[in-house]
């Protein structure tokens, strides 16, 4: 059962309410989605992540495949009994790590930079440590150095097995850095990987496809055009979104225009609370970011004032909450001081406080976007 219902849309922008119905239960949209590399939201327990406000998380394919492998995870009743999560889960399809393990690592890159780059991967480069070709990816295990094959038929395996409600079709994931002609090639395999990846679909788990194009308008409207008209249930924005807020939203409305309005987006990879605002405007439904626990784990606090520091020892001084207009545990619990005592000493403690905040944080914001968008404010 899956089904994806509009309940307002939005008289000021492309913006719009919704509610996304799987089998483990409904998503109000648009909605923040924790990442969970490895079947965990770093620091927490799946009831912690559900109690701050999380409806949907998203778990990485690639790196469950490494370990503990999806054998595994199948034979413990799935991904939800496995990490004891009742609520509805994605999976990715692994095509990030075709970047992030291959030319992002290569350079030194995200997918965001700060400005325009100097397109400097040419048709027929390779990564130093993967290999790309139009079957699919070959990797090494980072555990032991074990060959790895990853194409359309093994992603999907590996999904099914892993049991999450939304499943994603595998794509090329293109560095910010690649120029035209290889953006192309690129754009090439990942429809033809889109069509792979449904004929080799034998579940009933939501299927979205992937829409790629980096920051090339035209190859970004045909990569939509050409996704949008396959039988996808939903569909994910990839890749590159331009050097600023504003290219953001523009590059998200040019490509949402072009999908089937009636079907789910999710932005992949892309959130943090001053983006929700621009994604939902310009059509989003649901994105994802590691954000939340990522800058916890490094004294970072997302507040109503902004963001702070709580490593600075200035805050070993301020006996009051993190956020003062928060309503989460972590706030109505502990002070400033104890958390800054906890990261300057390196304890886990002070990290797993910080991303419960945090994690709260995101989810409010985005209660408070849907919010904007019935009252006609977005």
């Amino acid at each position: 059962m899956f089904e994806f219902k509009i309940l307002k849309r939005s008289k000021k922008s492309r913006a719009r309410l919704g509610v996304i119905k799987t089998p483990h239960g409904e998503i109000e949209t648009p909605a923040f989605v924790p990442v969970a590399t490895r079947a965990t939201v770093r620091t927490l327990e799946s009831d912690e992540v559900a109690d701050a406000g999380s409806q949907v998380l998203i778990c990485n394919t690639y790196h469950l495949h490494i370990a503990p492998g999806e054998k595994i995870v199948k034979r413990a009743g799935g991904l939800h009994e496995f990490m004891c999560w009742k609520k509805p889960l994605m999976t990715d399809s692994g095509g990030f790590q075709v970047f992030s393990l291959g030319f992002g690592t290569d350079h030194g890159v995200g997918k965001i930079l700060k400005k325009e780059p100097a397109r400097s991967i040419a048709e027929g480069a390779q990564p130093v440590n993967i290999k790309i070709t139009d079957n699919g990816v070959s990797f090494r295990s980072p555990i032991d150095g074990t060959p790895l094959f990853l194409g359309p038929k093994e992603s999907i395996r590996i999904q099914e097995a892993l049991g999450a409600d939304i499943i994603f079709a595998l794509d090329e994931c293109p560095s910010p850095l690649a120029d035209r002609i290889y953006m192309e090639r690129s754009l090439e395999r990942t429809h033809r990987w889109a069509t792979e990846c449904l004929k080799a679909q034998k579940t009933k788990q939501a299927l979205y496809g992937i829409v790629q194009g980096g920051g090339f308008k035209d190859l970004r409207l045909e990569s939509a055009r050409i996704i949008g008209a396959l039988p996808f249930q939903g569909f994910g924005i990839g890749g590159e979104f331009g050097y600023d807020k504003k290219s953001l939203k523009k590059v998200l409305s040019e490509v949402h225009d072009a999908l089937p309005e009636e079907k789910p987006r999710h932005v992949l990879g892309v959130g943090h609370p001053e983006d929700f605002p621009y994604i939902a405007s310009a059509g989003g439904d649901t994105f994802d970011c590691i954000a939340p626990t990522h800058y916890a784990r490094r004294g970072i606090i997302f507040t109503s004032e902004g963001r702070l520091d709580i490593r600075n020892r200035r805050y070993l001084k301020e006996m009051k909450p993190l956020d003062k207009k928060c309503v989460c545990d972590v706030c109505a619990t502990y002070t400033r001081a104890y958390i800054c005592h906890l990261m300057r000493a390196k304890e886990l403690t002070g990290m797993k406080l910080g991303s419960l905040h945090n994690l709260h944080f995101f989810n409010a914001q985005a209660a408070l976007l849907r919010k904007r968008i019935k009252n006609d404010d977005l």
